[in-house]
């Protein structure tokens, strides 16, 4: 049985049952839930298998081509028919649940909290870290990525081209393919100005979705419902404050550009960090290990940053009104989503050139493997980061409370419009369906609870979710102690009535036997009895 049936939550790229030569040839996937047998859970209500329905709006002058790129008209050239799924049920065979929803009917709603990871004890860091090596070393049970493009498959799908990866791999490698160039044909002919994930309005709920199906993917193979990824508060930082060898790894004494010897992370094979090669090659990565990991924090360019975002940057770039304005790209003047994404100067909110600010500082300061778009996720301060530049978005929508329309519906660079379904996902989510605050989907940031909540949050919840995981051994334990206590009081009974026994056996042996009553109660002046002498 697949682990998402079983753990309640599995959405990422191609589902395995769906990586096959029939299913490309039919181009449906609309996998049977293991629950009733039938494609969706069709017999159960959960979904049905639909055609799926592609946004038309037109997509901005940055992208001029049509019926190029597997990933225009996204998951058109894979699929067209998909499950739908009703209520709350979510995932490729509607046998999941939605963001923030649990249980076997999916009718439970949560709210987890993502922590500050400065702020957690030692044994919560060390066990996040331990999730990420797991996740690190962990085949994925449910998806395969494709290495080849779909031409390269066969018109009937002939020459299916997907492949294992672990479950850490396999989310650097969706941000590899939602970021990569599109091919043009021919070695190194490409477009470069492309990109579904950055650049436009896309970046910030892409990578919502992205980071709630990363952490439930850790959820699911470490058994930990209650795990959610912490970020790193970086405001006023003067330097990397997680890159020790107790949290994210410090910096090698032998290379400045390697991690630490004493972290597991030193020992971290990188992937997808090689585009020029994959253009020349004409080919998509395939997730092959091409050497350690990178990181060399604070030796990057200063010209391009010249410091790390204050606390007054942050505060200035929540201020901006617009999410997106004008060319709704990276020369986007005025816009909340180029001022945090770091393509515009964070105090005017204007575009600037040869410079980065605020999220894409921090990937250049980390000087190494983050600080190439395609393959930043192989470092797992991604994480930390990422998490930290959602609360920034979440402070911007419960700040403005923006409504649907404030989201560019139609020409917007390719992939960023309201409608357009997030490139590579399998279930299918909408770009404008997550400019929402992060209430409606299940978690919130524990520096943005006011204190009554962070009080029950970090003082009592633990101590009732101890409760609940440990509930049916109390009551075991109650009933337990009730039939002691019972069985205790029966033996203490019995104890007295045997020495009270006892007692009028040798009362009887000094005083002689007392008889009974010679006449009964009800005879008024015969209520006498004798001693035998």
């Amino acid at each position: 049985i697949s682990s998402c049936y079983l753990l309640g939550f599995c959405v990422a790229q191609f589902p395995r049952l769906c990586a096959t030569s029939e299913a490309l040839r039919t181009k449906e996937c609309c996998p049977a839930w293991q629950g009733d047998g039938s494609a969706c859970g069709a017999m159960s209500g959960r979904g049905f298998c639909a055609e799926v329905e592609v946004s038309e709006e037109p997509w901005g002058p940055q992208y001029p081509h049509r019926g190029i790129d597997d990933r225009e008209r996204w998951p058109l050239a894979f699929f067209n028919r998909t499950c739908r799924c009703a209520g709350n049920y979510d995932g490729f065979n509607c046998g999941e649940c939605r963001f923030g929803y649990r249980g076997p009917g999916c009718g439970e709603f949560r709210e987890s909290v993502r922590p500050n990871i400065l702020s957690l004890s030692v044994a919560e860091q060390q066990r996040f870290i331990s999730y990420l090596n797991l996740a690190k070393n962990t085949v994925n049970p449910d998806y395969v990525i494709t290495t080849g493009t779909r031409a390269e498959m066969g018109v009937d799908g002939e020459n299916p081209m997907f492949s294992d990866i672990n479950t850490y791999d396999l989310f650097v490698w969706i941000h590899y393919y939602v970021s990569r160039d599109a091919f043009l044909g021919g070695p190194g002919n490409v477009w470069r100005d492309i990109d579904f994930a950055h650049e436009s309005a896309a970046f910030l709920p892409w990578h919502r979705v992205f980071l709630l199906l990363w952490e439930h993917e850790i959820q699911k193979i470490t058994g930990d419902f209650n795990f959610t990824i912490p970020y790193w508060d970086w405001r006023d930082a003067q330097a990397c404050d997680v890159c020790t060898d107790a949290l994210m790894g410090g910096r090698s004494s032998l290379n400045p550009n390697l991690i630490s010897p004493a972290s597991v992370f030193s020992s971290w094979k990188v992937i997808c960090t090689q585009p020029e090669e994959y253009n020349t090659q004409e080919t998509l990565c395939k997730a092959n290990g091409e050497g350690p990991l990178l990181r060399n924090p604070g030796n990057h360019d200063p010209g391009r940053v010249t410091r790390l975002p204050t606390s007054a940057d942050v505060d200035a770039v929540v201020g901006l009104t617009e999410y997106e304005t004008d060319t709704l790209d990276r020369f986007a003047n005025g816009s909340f989503r180029n001022a945090l994404e770091g393509f515009a100067n964070p105090e005017t909110g204007m575009a600037i050139t040869g410079q980065s600010t605020m999220h894409n500082s921090l990937h250049m300061f980390m000087n190494g493997s983050m600080s190439s778009v395609q393959g930043s996720a192989n470092d797992p301060i991604f994480l930390l980061h990422h998490a930290f530049i959602d609360s920034i978005f979440e402070r911007w929508l419960r700040t403005h409370t923006p409504p649907r329309t404030l989201y560019p519906r139609t020409n917007a660079p390719i992939g960023h419009n309201d409608g357009y379904y997030m490139v590579p996902f399998l279930s299918l989510y909408r770009n404008g369906d997550y400019f929402v605050t992060n209430k409606v989907l299940g978690y919130e940031y524990a520096y943005l609870m006011d204190p009554g909540q962070r009080f029950v949050q970090e003082f009592l919840t633990p101590y009732l979710q101890q409760a609940q995981n440990i509930w049916q051994w109390l009551l075991g334990a109650g009933i337990l102690g009730a039939l002691i206590a019972t069985l205790v009081a029966a033996v203490v009974v019995v104890a007295i009535r045997r020495r009270k026994r006892s007692n009028r056996r040798k009362l009887q042996s000094i005083y002689g036997e007392r008889q009974p009553l010679l006449n009964s109660s009800s005879e008024e002046g015969s209520a006498s009895y004798q001693t035998t002498m």
